[in-house]
């Protein structure tokens, strides 16, 4: 067999038995250990951009009536 097939024979080999909902379950916490290991912390991922292009009237961005 080639690698290729037998990688993806071990790969199924560990999700055997298991539905689809649990499979998804162990695949996102198995992910999340590895980023806790490699990072030391879970990472932020639902963080919102904003585009730079779009107008922004706060006051930290506001500079041009400043009193002096």
């Amino acid at each position: 067999m080639s690698s290729k097939k037998l990688k993806h024979k071990a790969k199924n080999a560990q999700f055997n038995g298991l539905s689809v909902m649990q499979q998804i379950k162990a695949a996102r916490k198995a992910s999340r250990e590895e980023e806790i290991r490699l990072h030391g912390k879970p990472l932020k991922i639902s963080s919102v951009v904003s585009s730079k292009l779009k107008y922004n009237r706060k006051s930290r961005n506001n500079n041009s009536f400043t009193e002096e």
